[in-house]
């Protein structure tokens, strides 16, 4: 058993993945082109929005909005202390310093209450400008917009979605990465919809801010002459041998695998509910289901159920075991666990399952019934 199978979906879509990556080849255009242009087409009319510039991996494509804002020293970012260590990361290496916040306990996603009071802290402190809200669509699931929007208008800061984990999620129908001043997404192989190496993607409606982006993944180059560079840039192009493999994945999962995940979802809810705790979808809300995270009492019966799963063949992943703000690179800050109870309850408890859009009923039985019989 895969955690995420994607030899399942490669079975599935070898024909046309493999049309696609010849196409390339015959081409002879192995640096952006055609088939960037085209995904970045389909990408931006899938999500609802105006643009989408695609570059070399998530990292860079949280980055590149806030270089293209000019965030860095002196600057205030905040975003969850419970997600990837790029999110806040991204910030820091442009010379920003990046406030971590705690999270809601039910939805992991970032606290709206924490956010605000991380924010009137660095007011208050009156020694960085607060910038920009990083704000993470956790395991699938959007971020609660609807109440951060109105925190980062009164406060007059930027949002910047880290959609990573969360493409093609949806709020009342309206999809993630369209609720920021601009979005990010990662097309890191275990991602909802991933490629065969990295990639990622910005998204945004802001014609000019659009423009920035495509030069300043080039090393800063003018549109309209390559050896004239207005700006400093970085080299972060999307391969198109991995547009090429992404096409017929965006088609697979627009036309089946969003809702393959969500019956996925739906037969491990049914069937531990009553044992464990299961994933919280707010009304109105849509997951993507990047992982199924479970929650246990406490951390350990969460690793002897881990161990357990093991001995049956079963793989299962923690994210995460620990907050960015106990992670070495902001340990020397001395940032108190006070301040995150959320994320460190979360870190001792959590427990992902095997969840892909290939994952059959059978599969589902099997691992509920293990975690039956261990708890």
């Amino acid at each position: 058993m895969q955690f995420r199978d994607l030899k399942k979906q490669y079975s599935a879509l070898k024909p046309e993945i493999d049309k696609q990556i010849a196409e390339v080849i015959e081409s002879s255009r192995f640096i952006l082109g055609p088939k960037v242009q085209e995904l970045e087409k389909e990408l931006a009319e899938f999500i609802g929005v105006k643009h989408c510039v695609a570059c070399a991996n998530g990292t860079d494509a949280i980055t590149l909005p806030l270089l293209a804002w000019g965030v860095g020293p002196g600057d205030a970012v905040f975003t969850s202390d419970f997600t990837f260590f790029a999110s806040a990361g991204a910030a820091e290496i442009l010379g920003a310093t990046a406030y971590l916040v705690d999270i809601d306990p039910l939805t992991f996603n970032i606290s709206p209450a924490a956010l605000e009071e991380t924010i009137k802290q660095v007011l208050a402190e009156g020694k960085l400008t607060p910038k920009v809200i990083i704000t993470v669509d956790l395991f699938g699931l959007p971020a609660d917009y609807p109440a951060i929007q109105p925190i980062a208008e009164k406060y007059g800061l930027k949002i910047l979605e880290d959609a990573a984990q969360g493409l093609g999620g949806e709020i009342g129908g309206k999809r993630a990465c369209s609720f920021g001043d601009a979005a990010t997404t990662s097309f890191f192989p275990a991602k909802p919809l991933g490629c065969y190496g990295d990639g990622g993607a910005v998204f945004t409606n802001d014609d000019e801010l659009a423009v920035t982006l495509r030069s300043l993944r080039t090393q800063g180059s003018s549109p309209t002459d390559k050896y004239d560079n207005q700006r400093i840039g970085m080299n972060s192009r999307l391969d198109p041998m991995q547009a090429g493999v992404l096409l017929p994945k965006l088609k697979a999962f627009k036309e089946y695998e969003i809702e393959a995940v969500n019956k996925a979802a739906g037969w491990y809810t049914e069937r531990l509910s009553d044992i464990v705790q299961t994933p919280c979808i707010p009304d109105g809300y849509l997951s993507v289901w990047a992982q199924y995270t479970i929650r246990l009492p406490d951390k350990p019966t969460r690793d002897g159920l881990q161990q357990h799963l093991k001995s049956k063949g079963v793989p299962t992943m923690i994210y995460y075991p620990k907050g960015m703000h106990r992670q070495t690179a902001f340990a020397a800050r001395g940032l108190s666990d006070d301040r995150f109870p959320n994320t460190n309850k979360a870190a001792e408890t959590v427990l992902s399952l095997p969840m892909h859009p290939y994952l059959t009923q059978e599969d589902v039985d099997m691992i509920c019934s293990e975690i039956k019989a261990y708890l």
